[in-house]
């Protein structure tokens, strides 16, 4: 099955923290809402699944391992002025991993959602 839309889960430690994250500093829309469990929101294609601690995604593995959050693995979310969405999010206390680097495909930076889960801004290169 095939709907044109990317999904990707991130582990979460608060559900409503990350879902108020998610929509009101990256410009997601909420879809199914059910804290603490589990909430998913959209952006453009992207559906991006938020699994609390009484989620079934946070189950341990049959060796004990618990899935948690954190991590390096991102979603990469295109902007067209990234000084200005570092400006705005700063300013609305979201914590950066990194500064803004630039390389050969454009400009990124490196921010935390609440649960520590990694979130790339990136501005392409002008062509």
């Amino acid at each position: 099955m095939t709907d044109g839309t990317v999904h990707v889960r991130y582990l979460v430690d608060d559900v409503q923290s990350a879902l108020d994250f998610y929509t009101t500093h990256l410009g997601f829309t909420p879809d199914r809402v059910f804290p603490p469990a589990f909430a998913d929101v959209r952006r453009g294609n992207l559906r991006l699944l938020l699994s609390g601690p009484d989620s079934s995604a946070a189950r341990p593995m049959p060796d004990g391992r618990r899935p948690q959050p954190g991590g390096w693995n991102r979603i990469h979310l295109l902007v067209d002025d990234i000084d200005a969405e570092v400006t705005r999010l700063r300013s609305g206390g979201v914590v950066f991993r990194s500064e803004v680097v630039t390389g050969p495909g454009g400009r990124q930076i490196v921010l935390d959602d609440p649960a520590g889960n990694p979130v790339e801004l990136f501005q392409p290169a002008e062509a």
